[in-house]
């Protein structure tokens, strides 16, 4: 990078922090094992509360993940006006969400578009900042 010099700064974001940023996000990527190769596939994302999110995803594997009851992991990133950039991961057991209750009309939406509506509990929700 020749004789210039780059200052990073790295800043760990708190679980509460992460949840704000998860919940203003309504697309992320799903990361998952596809024939053992990792994938990272787009998905419709809510948060409608603190201890789980919902993903709509019409892609095959996603879906065999959480009937199979896989990890799943939502990652989802931000830049800002400034130039900081950020980046959120959460990650749990996946299943099969209830969709006989009260949804979040994205969800709906997803649904009436063939999507499959997918539960994954926040067990674990770490981020960053880097500016």
């Amino acid at each position: 990078m020749g004789d210039q010099e780059y200052s990073v700064q790295r800043a760990k974001l708190s679980r509460s922090a992460c949840l704000d940023l998860l919940t203003l996000a309504s697309l992320a990527r799903v990361v998952t094992s596809v024939r053992c190769l990792p994938a990272a596939l787009p998905a419709r994302i809510c948060v409608p509360d603190d201890q789980h999110l919902l993903v709509a995803s019409t892609e095959a594997s996603v879906i065999l993940a959480a009937q199979r009851g896989d990890v799943l992991s939502v990652q989802i990133d931000g830049l800002e006006a400034d130039g900081t950039t950020w980046s959120v991961m959460a990650s749990g057991l996946a299943s099969a969400a209830d969709t006989a209750g009260d949804l979040p009309d994205v969800m709906r939406g997803a649904i009436s578009r063939g999507a499959t509506v997918i539960s994954v509990p926040l067990s674990v929700v770490v981020g960053e900042r880097i500016a």
